[in-house]
């Protein structure tokens, strides 16, 4: 059976979440699948709701030590219990856990960046070291879906904020998995003119980053994607919910023409 890694973003785990378990559920028979989540709108509504306003420096949020208690309190807590349940309504044996558990996601703490002649200190943010699937293939081969959150750890046990994007890259790479799928909310890479593209390359993507129409959440999610495909990874998608297990609609992207 084939193995699936699926990444979906915190705005969307706002709104209704029957079509994206349907998929899941259907897909599930398909493939061995792993769902990881992130929670970015989430720990800044609690942030805002403390009377607390999270820096964000070139997308990148600064983690301060309130700031990781909120992402353990709404990304580890909150939304992924949530999801666990909610996994269970569609019949879907599920577990939830986080980059920290038995060492799945390992980090060091982020060095001093020089952005524009200023020095930025990330605070508790991890970049990546290394990951270990033993618990993930595990509980695959007992028919069991991880759904994996940040945070991660470090060698001396202290947790960091990590990208959620980044963590589906890794896990998926460590679990040699045969497809990645980005679920979005505008169930595609839309080209200039709004339209849905249904295969990209990577000289698309480059265009369309210099033109401006791929920007912001989608220029993260066709970074990773591209990541993905040198790394082995087959088959990566961008789309929506709805499309899960049919890809119906939805971007492949693919790593060069045969041109």
């Amino acid at each position: 059976m084939k193995r699936t890694v699926v990444k979906i973003g915190g705005a969307l785990l706002a709104e209704p979440l029957d079509a994206l378990f349907e998929g899941l559920a259907e897909l599930q028979q398909q493939s061995e699948v792993i769902l990881v989540h992130g929670g970015g709108p989430q720990t800044t509504a609690m942030a805002n709701r403390l009377g607390h306003s999270p820096t964000i420096v070139e997308g990148r949020r600064v983690t301060t030590d309130l700031d990781l208690d909120i992402v353990k309190w709404m990304i580890r807590g909150q939304l992924n219990v949530e999801l666990v349940a909610r996994a269970s309504l569609s019949g879907i044996r599920a577990l939830g856990m986080s980059g920290a558990d038995a060492g799945l996601i390992q980090v060091s703490r982020r060095p001093i960046w020089s952005i524009e002649g200023k020095s930025v200190d990330f605070g508790h943010v991890g970049d990546f070291q290394r990951a270990d699937p033993t618990a993930l293939l595990a509980l695959l081969q007992s028919g069991i879906m991880p759904i994996v959150c940040p945070p991660g750890m470090d060698q001396n046990g202290h947790l960091y904020n990590i990208n959620a994007d980044t963590v589906a890259l890794e896990v998926a790479s460590a679990v040699q998995a045969d497809e990645l799928i980005l679920v979005t909310e505008t169930g595609a890479v839309l080209d200039d003119e709004k339209r849905p593209i249904r295969r990209m390359y990577s000289a698309d993507a480059q265009k369309g980053v210099s033109a401006g129409w791929i920007s912001g959440g989608m220029k993260v999610k066709t970074d990773i994607g591209f990541s993905a495909l040198k790394r082995g990874i087959a088959n990566v998608w961008i789309l929506g919910p709805e499309s899960l297990a049919s890809k119906a609609r939805g971007t492949q992207l693919l790593e060069a023409s045969h041109a």
